[in-house]
C-alpha cells in the first residue's frame, strides 16, 4: 500500500540580531502545510548573550518541531559594514543551531526567495507576507520576520521540486530574474 509522497519539514530562518524570524512548513508532494512560526527576541544585552539566545531558542524550536532541512536567508551587503557584520554573526548562530542538530543547511538570497514566492525579486515585504498567507492558507499575515522565514521555507520547497533556477548550480540573475 502506497502512503503517498514522503513528507519533508522545512525550517526557514530570517536572521536578525534583534529579531530572528522562524517558520516551519511541511511539504508532501505539491502540498504545503503550515506548522508554526514566530520570532526570537534577543534583547538589547551584550552581543555574546544575544547570540546565545538565538542559538538556544532555535535549538529548542528544532528539538520541538523536528525539521528535516533548514533554510537561511543569505546576508546582503548593507551600506553600513558594521550592520552587515552583526547580521552575519546572527546568521552564524542560526546556522550553528542547525549544524548542531545535524540538519542540512541551504541558503538563498532575498532575491531568490522573493522570485520563488511572489514571482519577482523586487517584491515589497507586504507582498511577500500576503503571498505567504495565501500559499499557506493562513487566516492572517504573520509578522514581517516570521513571514520572511516562512517565505524562505516555501522558496526551498519550490526549488527542490524544480522551480527554475533555484536548484541548479551556477544560476545568474539578470534584470531581477533568475536565468
Amino acid at each position: 500500500m502506497n502512503s503517498g509522497p514522503a513528507s519533508r519539514r522545512i525550517l526557514g530562518i530570517d536572521p536578525g540580531l534583534r529579531l530572528t524570524g522562524f517558520g516551519i512548513i511541511s511539504v508532501a508532494g505539491n502540498r504545503l502545510t503550515y506548522v508554526t512560526c514566530g520570532c526570537i527576541k534577543s534583547g538589547a544585552g551584550e552581543l555574546p548573550d544575544r547570540l546565545r539566545v538565538i542559538l538556544t531558542d532555535l535549538a529548542e524550536v528544532i528539538a520541538r518541531h523536528r525539521p528535516t532541512e533548514v533554510v537561511v536567508e543569505k546576508v546582503f551587503v548593507n551600506v553600513n559594514p558594521q550592520s552587515t557584520l552583526l547580521l552575519g554573526q546572527a546568521r552564524g548562530a542560526a546556522i550553528s543551531a542547525a549544524v548542531l542538530a545535524e540538519l542540512p543547511v541551504i541558503e538563498y538570497t532575498a532575491l531568490q526567495v522573493k522570485q520563488a514566492v511572489v514571482g519577482h525579486g523586487k517584491a515589497a515585504k507586504e507582498q511577500v507576507a500576503d503571498m505567504v498567507r495565501r500559499l499557506l492558507d493562513l487566516p492572517g499575515a504573520p509578522s514581517a520576520d516570521a513571514a520572511d522565514a516562512l517565505a524562505c521555507a516555501i522558496a526551498h520547497a519550490h526549488g527542490a521540486s524544480g522551480y527554475p533556477g533555484l536548484d541548479r548550480p551556477g544560476y545568474r540573475v539578470r534584470r531581477g530574474r533568475l536565468v
